[in-house]
């Protein structure tokens, strides 16, 4: 299918290293990216000439650490103009990058890190309280690939390399030009591992190339008619595939303009699309409540903005109709994963209100099939993808990503869904029990695991319960007490063995899990309900008990 897919237009020969080079001579002083800094109130704007410079300047720095082709850099730091170098500065050098989240914690990070086999880790002085350059020390001392920590933001510890004194002071473009030439990465070559935060303990690093990257990007932007004019930002984490792919590649490969902040603060971001005439947004509905409401409580001038697109977790009806009413622009909606990005999306052409409707239909040449669930007679299925948007496989877990796919090329997504009338799909729910947080799939059978081992937990069950018109979910753990510790009770009350919310948090906490995915809600009780067959745990009967 590949040559097809280039035949039509959806994968190329050439690469992001290519778009930047063209728009450098085309345009070198147009503004490529506008970084603005929410604490100090710094704004920073790379035009193409100087970030063509500094891409060069950190392949160079990369070379200098000692980076080979088809090495990992991972990459944890917060929304800032660095990461647009740092893209594609590996992508100069030849090597592939691993963005992470600032949340991810030791648990997550040692996991990952050990999978990649990174050998730089980037990462940060400190964030919320803690101090994760410290952390990626101690790594490096128990993982034998990873040779260099490098800090951004503040005072490093000893041992560690401060990402701006290193990597964008010298001229590493000079010292290691006869070494750049050849070492950029080909379209087709495995270049983005991003982590998925699923149901199971085992990491899946999602690997993408260059073209399964470029195919939704050119879907979307034709859908949308987005060219080299438009300002485009997201709210989203950028080490996240909304911000990394849409935020940053996207614009890239149109010669526009990328607009990005450090903060998802509605108020802050009203601001930011104001001051600086923002054309394009995407941003999960979690993000987009607060920015309704910080429009309505101070309307901004908003002309500028064409379209606005939601995705990444469901959209509640009453935000499509907000978005209208305040921001005064439809909401579009969009479907994907990390493992294929946009798939579908909803068209200027729909109904107005669709995205209350619709997860809109295919872009590209993805393609979608709905199978009937066994013995079910109803219209709801599960969802099959298959196209150019399609990653790679999963990070050296091979088994594991075929065992989702069928012998025709078909990837099971794990989600369930019907036809919308119109083309398109309708996303109704999980064929897994999953639960969404800030558009994140929450690691719940991790969490069940590390829970179980209390001596005074006998069973548990992590499930989401819905919040009435929001698009989040509780977290909520159900657990059954030893039979020292008695149960019965649901007010979230600890035994002798404190088997209460904060002993749950505290034991997560120490096993290194991020507070991100901690729960909110306890539930004691004496049984959880299994399904005879299998024995699992009927998770929605315990949705149904405590919603």
């Amino acid at each position: 299918m590949s040559e097809e897919y280039r035949r039509r237009g959806w994968w190329r020969d050439e690469t992001f290293l290519d778009d930047l080079r063209r728009h450098t001579r085309e345009h070198p002083g147009k503004a490529a990216v506008i970084a603005r800094r929410t604490g100090s109130g710094e704004t920073r704007t790379l035009d193409y000439a100087e970030l063509g410079l500094l891409t060069d300047r950190c392949a160079g720095a990369l070379i200098e650490l000692g980076v080979r082709p088809g090495d990992t850099v991972a990459v944890q730091l917060t929304n800032g103009w660095e990461l647009t170098v740092l893209a594609l500065g590996c992508l100069r050098a030849g090597a592939q990058i691993c963005p992470l989240l600032p949340i991810y914690r030791e648990r997550e990070l040692e996991a990952y890190l050990g999978l990649t086999r990174a050998r730089v880790f980037i990462t940060l002085a400190e964030f919320g309280g803690e101090a994760p350059g410290e952390l990626g020390l101690r790594l490096a001392a128990a993982l034998p690939s990873l040779e260099h920590v490098v800090v951004s933001g503040g005072a490093g510890p000893e041992g560690a390399r401060d990402l701006h004194e290193f990597f964008f002071e010298p001229e590493w473009e000079k010292t290691h030009a006869a070494d750049l030439g050849g070492r950029g990465l080909g379209p087709d070559e495995p270049y983005l591992t991003l982590f998925t935060s699923g149901t199971t303990g085992e990491p899946k690093g999602v690997l993408h190339s260059q073209n399964t990257l470029y195919a939704p990007l050119r879907g979307e932007a034709g859908i949308f008619d987005l060219d080299d004019t438009d300002l485009i930002t997201m709210i989203a984490s950028y080490t996240h595939y909304t911000g990394f792919v849409r935020g940053m590649l996207l614009p890239l490969s149109l010669g526009a303009t990328a607009v990005f902040q450090d903060s998802t603060d509605g108020a802050a971001m009203a601001d930011l699309l104001a001051e600086h005439k923002v054309t394009y947004l995407y941003t999960p509905p979690h993000f987009l409540r607060p920015l309704v409401d910080a429009q309505r409580a101070g309307p901004r001038d908003l002309a500028a903005l064409r379209c606005v697109v939601s995705g990444s977790a469901p959209i509640p009806t009453p935000l499509v109709h907000e978005v209208d009413e305040v921001i005064g622009r439809r909401l579009f909606s969009l479907w994907g994963m990390s493992e294929n990005g946009a798939v579908t999306l909803s068209r200027p052409d729909d109904p107005l209100d669709w995205a209350a409707h619709s997860d809109g239909s295919p872009i590209s040449d993805m393609e979608f099939r709905i199978d009937p669930l066994p013995g079910k007679q109803e219209e709801t299925g599960v969802l099959w993808v298959r196209g150019p948007t399609q990653c790679l496989g999963y990070l050296r877990r091979e088994e594991l990503y075929a065992s989702f796919c069928d012998e025709d090329g078909w990837f099971d997504t794990g989600d369930l869904a019907r036809h919308d009338g119109r083309g398109g799909i309708r996303i109704t729910g999980r064929t897994k029990d999953t639960v969404f947080r800030n558009g994140f799939f929450v690691p719940t059978t991790e969490m069940e695991e590390i829970l179980t081992r209390h001596p005074g937990v006998e069973e548990a069950a992590v499930i989401g319960l819905p919040v009435l018109g929001g698009a989040d979910q509780v977290i909520c753990a159900v657990v059954r007490p030893a039979a020292a510790n008695g149960g019965g009770g649901d007010d979230g009350g600890g035994g002798s063995d404190g088997i209460g919310l904060e002993g749950v948090r505290a034991l997560l906490r120490d096993a290194g899990m991020s507070a991100f995915f901690w729960p909110e809600r306890l539930e004691l009780v004496d049984g959880l309900p299994r399904a005879a067959a299998t024995g699992k745990v009927r998770k929605v009967e315990l949705q149904q008990r405590f919603a």
